[in-house]
Formats: C-alpha cells, structure tokens, sequence
C-alpha cells in the first residue's frame, strides 16, 4: 500500500521516517535498514541519532546496507559513502561497524561487487526498511531514468546532470566519480517496506511525475 504524507518541514519528515524505523527495530532486534546519503536523509539520522540516546534504543544487532558507491574514491575519501556512513550514520546511532555494509568501489573489484553485495543482502535475509531520497530528475539511488525495474546492484556511469548535482559535496566539479556500484530498482523493490523522502520546491515535479504519473522508467522514482 502507498501512503502520501505531507509534512510542514524537513524536521518533521524525519521524526516520522524515524518513527517507522524505530517501530521495525522494536518488533526485530536485529532488522536490516537500507541507508541513503545525500541531504534529503539527514534529518531522519538526525532524529534516530536523539532518540535513540533519549530512550536508550538497543541497536547493538541492527544491520545496514547503504544504496551505493563512487567507484575510485578511497575508503578515507570524506566524501566515499563508506566515509559518509560511517560519520552521519554508524557513529551517531551507535550502529555495531561490522553489521553496517557499502558496496565495494574499489576499481579493480567493481565489476564483482555487485553480485557480493546481492548475496549479502539475501544472507541477511532482505532489507526490513528502505530510506530513499529521490533525484530531481526521478532516479533512486544512482538508477537513472530508463534503468531498469529488474536491475540489480550493478556498475553504473553517472549522468552529468547527477555529477552536477553531486558537485556541491566536492570542492571541484571535475573530483566528482565518474562510475558508481549502486543497488539495482529491483533490488531496491524487494525491501519489505520504502520511505521515499523529499524536501523543498526543487524536488517537486519529481514527487508529482512519482505519485500522478505513469509507472515508467523513465522516471524510477
């Protein structure tokens, strides 16, 4: 079942974004969350990260897969999402490391690291809760528009437009990745539940073409 929710800010979403994450991780101890980067989750980390020290959540058994990988960035990178993770994510909830996975952008072990990824989301038994934020071109993680609703974690090349929209975290244009390891649409669907997320007036036409649109993919959201 889809629900729409609007929200009065972007405070607001991720207090209710949290509120269903908590809810997965009080009914399994050990749930698997699928992690987003970028702006939009923020807030939702942010309001896990206070309640989760307030109420003194148990989240020593959570695990996590996040949604994708610059390939050719060094783990150490600050803007590797292995790095972004681990800061914005792991360290602020108290996540255990080890049960908090990214796909591997290492150049020479990308090709494989697809098929790696997929078995360790299904040794895990699926993804319980997936945060998304949504491109403003439509795309889901770095799916673009015309990926596939089969696909699966793959190699993808970035689109200039998303190597634009990713410029603002890099001190020169010409630093953002070129490649990507990202979790395919269809790896994507099978997580028992989503939570797409999107805040501000660039992000609206895409939320119309995802809610009153027709189901395309050339717009994945």
């Amino acid at each position: 079942m889809t629900e729409v929710v609007v929200v009065p800010d972007a405070a607001a979403g991720g207090e209710l974004a949290a509120d269903a994450i908590l809810a997965a991780v009080a009914a399994r101890p050990d749930a698997v969350l699928g992690l987003a980067t970028g702006s939009t989750p923020l807030p939702v980390y942010r309001a896990l990260a206070t309640r989760i020290a307030r109420d003194r959540v148990d989240v020593g058994r959570v695990r996590a897969f996040a949604l994708d990988e610059y390939v050719g960035l060094p783990p150490g990178h600050p803007q590797s999402y292995r790095a972004v993770i681990a800061r914005e994510v792991t360290e602020p909830l108290g996540l255990d490391p080890r049960l908090v996975h990214v796909p591997d952008g290492d150049p020479d072990r990308a090709r494989t690291a697809g098929e790696e990824y997929e078995r360790a989301i299904d040794a895990a038994g699926g993804v319980d809760v997936q945060l998304l934020g949504v491109g403003t071109d439509g795309h889901l993680g770095f799916n673009e528009p015309g990926s596939s609703f089969a696909s699966r974690t793959r190699v993808k090349t970035l689109t200039e437009r998303t190597r634009r929209d990713n410029a603002r975290f890099f001190e020169t244009p010409d630093e953002v990745p070129v490649h990507c390891v990202t979790q395919g649409l269809g790896t994507i669907l099978r997580a028992r539940h989503l939570l797409l997320l999107a805040f501000g007036a660039a992000k609206a036409a895409a939320i119309a073409a995802a809610v009153e649109g027709p189901l395309t993919a050339g717009h994945p959201a």
